[in-house]
């Protein structure tokens, strides 16, 4: 599905089901894609939208700030038919996104759901992002499929579906270069911890036991400093449940 916003931009995304609004956000290494194992599921009980994010998969990519990216969530939303208020659900860097889309929207999230994503990153994180940029710049998206598929999913995983490197990099290839080091930009740069107290909307945090990419204990600073936050730690499970294991992060989402 396909929508044109005010500016010209094109959005491409998916819109499924009835019931109350849940907005759907990515992370850096997938697209919406990433979450058709459980769309059915989630369709049954809310009407979602699942957007692909500036740069992925035919969305226009845009500046690389995270106001400019609440502006186009809201009005990407919009465009896709998404009514205020619903529950906000974002993996990795939409995870990220989302955090901040509450922070600057909060008459339009009532639920926040974080799915193995950070507030702010440490200085070896931001490193993994710098790496990757530098990378992406000499080689192209294809140069990092590797590197993705070792973030998106843990060793004994990829070691049991060897297939998934050649998987992420047709994924990759499908993503805008510029858009991918900016995000990449904005990621080293984030740092919301300070504002998570604001948040009132009732929050709960989902991280994979396993994920190198956005370890736990990124994870568990979101539930501690938000008000009233939960947080579910889902075993033997990397940093993409969705894509993983649809049932363990279905439950996690149901709870």
């Amino acid at each position: 599905m396909q929508r044109v916003l005010k500016s010209g931009a094109t959005v491409t995304g998916v819109r499924q089901g009835r019931g109350p609004e849940l907005l759907v956000l990515h992370s850096l290494l997938t697209d919406a894609g990433a979450f058709d194992a459980v769309l059915p599921e989630l369709a049954k009980d809310y009407a979602v939208t699942i957007l692909n994010l500036p740069g992925f998969r035919g969305s226009t990519p845009i500046a690389a700030s995270l106001d400019a990216y609440v502006d186009w969530i809201d009005e990407a939303a919009t465009a896709f038919g998404m009514e205020a208020p619903a529950t906000v659900l974002g993996n990795g860097f939409g995870g990220t996104l989302a955090v901040a889309f509450t922070l600057g929207r909060p008459e339009r999230v009532t639920r926040l759901i974080v799915c193995d994503a950070a507030a702010g990153f440490p200085e070896q994180g931001k490193q993994a992002f710098r790496v990757m940029q530098e990378k992406v710049a000499a080689g192209g998206l294809g140069s990092v499929a590797e590197i993705a598929a070792n973030r998106v999913f843990h060793a004994e995983y990829i070691a049991a579906n060897p297939g998934v490197i050649e998987e992420r990099r047709k994924a990759l290839m499908a993503i805008h270069p510029d858009a991918f080091q900016a995000a990449c930009t904005m990621l080293i740069g984030c740092d919301l911890v300070g504002k998570l107290a604001s948040i009132k909307a009732e929050t709960l945090v989902i991280c994979g036991e396993l994920d190198q990419a956005t370890p736990p204990a990124l994870g568990r600073v979101i539930a501690q400093n938000v008000p009233g936050g939960r947080y579910i730690e889902l075993p033997k499970i990397g940093h993409c449940p969705p894509l993983e294991a649809p049932a363990a992060f279905l439950a996690a989402f149901r709870s």
